[in-house]
């Protein structure tokens, strides 16, 4: 196995850190001293935070490069919107601004009389609630947008003449009643056994539009919302019978933005965590060898990282969207597991050397093994900017330069930390007093004086500090029960469960983000969401049809054209044929019935002004000329049916876009929603992309620092398995793949490889004689370092699991199975799969001139081991130590 075990890289590399751990040890007030003045430079860029925040929910959640962005920019541009006269609610290129209600009935009908009451009662308080802005009473008639010089109505409150005793004697026909489409305002719908007359409804939808035409009458709008949502809501709880949600044009937005500001303190509950435990850890019941201070102040250097990375890139202008606030827990969980490799290599040197050839030998061993290991994430981070979502390019970029300060600081400011307590150590002074102890317990001494007042043992024999008894327990008893035959076939089988049950839920996983899922769990929009989804899913959206150039309308031969495109798109399984609107049509029809012949241009043209007499909002649907000669442009409309879900509004939006392509008239389908359904048609292709990518960056950097084929194709295995079982259980945790979901399948690569890559190389490096020797031999070394590395990698996300935020639960839910699914193949499935290949333990037959050999050390995060041969001079000959914990 000598032709893949080589060292071009790896050797030159731990040389270089053994350099590096020597000045550090030497100098250690300015490796302590410089990144604490960086730390405090460079982190007064949080002071610009305000302004390079990023929350525009549609500049951060949807595709870069969205087709629906560039449709809406024709829309805008050939049909511009007039609020104050023509309003049309279909015909906006945007939401536009509003308020909305939906009563639910407490009693199972809408449609009764005292229902309708309060339906009314709750009208004529919006209709009356005004707010003062530089001593000038508004209201909603102030503001409203209008047609004809009226405000914009509700039809079926027109229908019954605002009159609740008439609503229990109507007969409303579903879905067009009084020539309006009522299927927007009711919902929960009985049929009569005709199935035409409204029987019973459970929901009725309340919408008022506000104008927007020029600045100030939006500037007014959006402050009538204002102030609308902060005193108007006490009003919606004295109904009797009925339940009221509201919504407004700017409540996603609002709501979303809150976010930043409820999650902040969760991440002092998580430092105290990661203190605790990092302490915890680290408690040795020895007053000089605890590392109390050592591990608190780890800590802390995982936090001037983030203070040093974030507010490099707060200055530099990057965009912080709020998905990142997630990035500092991470990044936490990141940086304590750096510092228990560093501190683990420590704990194996020699007490009596040196305090600057102890720092020299940890840096050769541990700094290796962290350069690895922050290589594969800061890659798999960077290659997460290749995606179309900002979201996910700021979170990427925060987190991998983070990444990488913390991996500097490390190497600095912590490798200071150890030396100075490392001197402190090596005067055999007391943890906390800093005072000269006894090494020795002295006869007569009580056990509690010995306790706190006694220190300094070591293993005489190895010359290091003691071992922790957990790798005694891997050793003696988890090895060989996992290495026993009947435990490998329940592994096996049990790996076959978890494939299994992966790729059903890979089958099963909903595409893009839910809008919903954007506020926190009390907000006030949930529950709209929800009425809205229980009552009004039926009917979706109102897709414009625009044919985009100039074509001769008046052509008989074109006008069979655009029926025929017209044809195919209502014939599509997505669309009700019976519901859509066409310009053309009507003016045929109508050109027929008074006998008009239209086939000539200018005939065509000049009668279109009958047309808008008898439908005024048409003349919003065709663009003429300046010199009103011809049609620049022009657009009709087709209603959306049973695309409720993620997965029929993606395949509703390619076959819609695949049949204007195919048409030979040049046409685009929009709607605003549209904008969000664009995610679902790359959200797929760009994670398998960047995982991909990230998976092939991740076996360069294996085969360049752990260069060995058979550990690779490990890896490669590894990384697949963990992440067919995160994709697949996301399902059934109940998230989605979107932008946010997507990130972390990145991270997954990269703590994929942190898990196993080191395991299979320690495997085939093994001088064990059979493979179950070799695996008990490789879970006596790494066994506890998984363990340690995940816990403190999930405590540093565990606080997000009780957030009221699905972004926030979303990233736990997933650290969490990367991590403990990263984890189970480290210590239970690549253990017992490794055992079924003799043939990869590395063939060692030993030294033939008295050279000693035992195990080789290793240690890697998470899974940190990384084996190496110690090198050095004695009289000028090259001798080999492999030394043994």
């Amino acid at each position: 196995m000598a032709w893949c075990q080589t060292d071009c890289i790896e050797k030159p590399l731990c040389t270089a850190f053994r350099k590096l751990g020597t000045c550090v040890g030497q100098n250690p007030w300015w490796f302590l001293l410089i990144p604490l003045f960086v730390s405090g430079g460079v982190g007064a860029g949080f002071c610009f935070f305000d302004q390079n925040e990023s929350n525009n929910i549609e500049d951060q959640f949807t595709p870069i490069n969205g087709p629906a962005k560039s449709e809406r920019e024709f829309i805008k541009e050939h049909f511009p919107t007039n609020d104050s006269q023509s309003f049309s609610r279909q015909r906006l290129y945007t939401e536009g601004t509003f308020a909305s209600f939906i009563a639910v009935s407490k009693d199972g009908n809408i449609l009764t009389k005292v229902a309708f009451e309060e339906i009314l009662s709750l009208d004529k308080k919006v209709k009356d609630f005004q707010f003062y802005d530089n001593g000038t009473a508004y209201n909603y008639s102030n503001l409203c947008a209008k047609i004809g010089g009226t405000c914009f109505s509700n039809a079926l409150l027109d229908l019954v003449n605002y009159n609740s005793y008439l609503v229990e004697n109507t007969n409303i026909s579903y879905p067009i009643a009084n020539h309006a489409f009522i299927a927007i305002i009711l919902g929960g719908i009985e049929l009569d056994e005709i199935g035409t007359v409204i029987k019973k409804a459970k929901a009725f939808r309340l919408h008022y539009p506000l104008r927007e035409d020029d600045e100030n009458l939006k500037r007014l709008s959006l402050l009538w919302i204002e102030k609308f949502l902060s005193e108007f809501p006490m009003e919606l709880t004295h109904s009797t019978h009925i339940e009221v949600s509201h919504f407004t044009s700017v409540s996603r937005q609002e709501e979303f933005e809150k976010n930043s500001k409820r999650i902040i303190p969760l991440f002092s509950v998580t430092y105290l965590l990661s203190i605790s435990f990092s302490i915890l850890s680290c408690l040795r019941f020895d007053s000089v060898r605890n590392k109390v201070w050592v591990a608190a102040l780890g800590v802390i250097s995982a936090g001037l990282a983030v203070l040093t990375g974030f507010g490099l890139l707060l200055y530099c202008g990057m965009s912080f969207a709020i998905n990142t606030a997630n990035a500092p827990f991470l990044i936490l969980g990141i940086g304590v597991d750096d510092m228990f490799i560093m501190l683990s290599s420590w704990q194996k040197t020699k007490v009596d050397d040196k305090v600057e050839d102890r720092l020299a030998e940890t840096y050769a061993e541990a700094a290796v093994s962290i350069t690895i290991t922050t290589l594969t994430d800061v890659l798999a981070f960077y290659i997460g900017i290749m995606t179309p979502f900002r979201s996910v390019q700021s979170f990427c970029v925060y987190t991998g330069t983070t990444v990488l300060f913390c991996f500097i600081y490390n190497i600095t400011f912590f490798g200071a930390i150890l030396a100075l307590n490392g001197r402190r150590e090596s005067s055999n002074r007391h943890w906390l007093t800093l005072r000269k102890v006894e090494e020795n317990h002295k006869p007569g001494e009580s056990k509690l004086y010995g306790l706190c007042c006694v220190g300094g043992a070591y293993d005489q024999e190895s010359g290091a500090e003691s071992e922790h008894p957990v790798y005694v327990f891997f050793k003696k008893y988890y090895g060989p029960f996992l290495t026993n035959r009947w435990t490998k076939a329940a592994v096996v089988l049990l790996y076959a469960g978890y494939l299994a049950s992966s790729i059903y839920g890979c089958l099963h996983i909903n595409e893009g983000i839910d809008l919903r899922n954007l506020a926190f769990d009390d907000s006030y929009v949930i529950k709209f969401y929800d009425d809205e989804s229980n009552f009004f899913s039926e009917y979706g959206p109102r897709v414009m049809v625009s044919v985009t150039e100039p074509v001769e309308y008046w052509n008989s031969t074109v006008q069979d054209e655009i029926e025929t495109c017209m044809d195919r798109l209502e014939n599509n399984s997505y669309v009700d044929r019976k519901l859509s609107e066409s310009w053309l049509r009507a003016h045929v029809d109508l050109s027929k019935n008074m006998f008009i012949d239209i086939k000539d241009k200018n005939t065509f043209i000049e009668n279109l002004s009958k047309l808008f007499k008898f439908v005024p909002s048409f003349q919003q649907d065709i663009e003429l000329s300046e010199d009103n000669t011809s049609i620049r442009a022009s657009r009709f409309f087709i209603q959306i049916v049973n695309a409720s879900d993620s997965f029929d509004q993606k395949n509703m939006l390619i076959e819609l876009r695949n049949l204007a392509k195919d048409c030979r008239i040049p046409l685009l389908v929009y709607h605003p929603a549209f904008i969000y359904f664009d995610q679902f048609l790359v959200i797929v292709t760009n994670t398998i992309q960047n995982i991909i990518v990230a998976t092939i960056a991740m076996l360069v950097i294996s085969l360049l620092l752990i260069p060995n084929p058979i550990c690779s194709l490990w890896v490669t295995f590894a990384i697949a398995s963990v992440l067919v079982g995160v994709a697949g259980f996301m399902a059934f945790w109940g998230v989605n793949l979107d932008s946010i979901s997507m990130i972390n399948l990145v991270i997954c690569i990269g703590f994929s490889v942190d898990f196993t890559a080191h395991i299979s190389y320690a495997f085939v490096s093994s001088v064990k004689e059979n493979a179950d020797e070799r695996t008990i031999d490789v879970l006596y070394t790494l066994g506890y370092p998984i363990i340690q590395g995940a816990l403190s990698t999930i405590l540093g996300v565990a606080v997000l699991s009780v957030a009221e935020s699905y972004i926030f639960r979303t990233f736990f839910k997933i650290m969490f199975l990367v991590i403990f699914f990263g984890a189970v193949h480290g210590i239970v499935f690549m253990p017992v799969f490794l055992t079924f290949y003799q043939a990869c333990g590395k063939q060692y037959s030993g030294p033939s001139n008295g050279l000693e050999h035992s195990k080789e050390r290793s240690q890697s995060r998470n899974a940190h081991i990384f084996q190496y041969v110690h090198h050095s001079k004695v009289n000028g000959a090259t001798s080999y130590e492999l030394t043994e914990r």
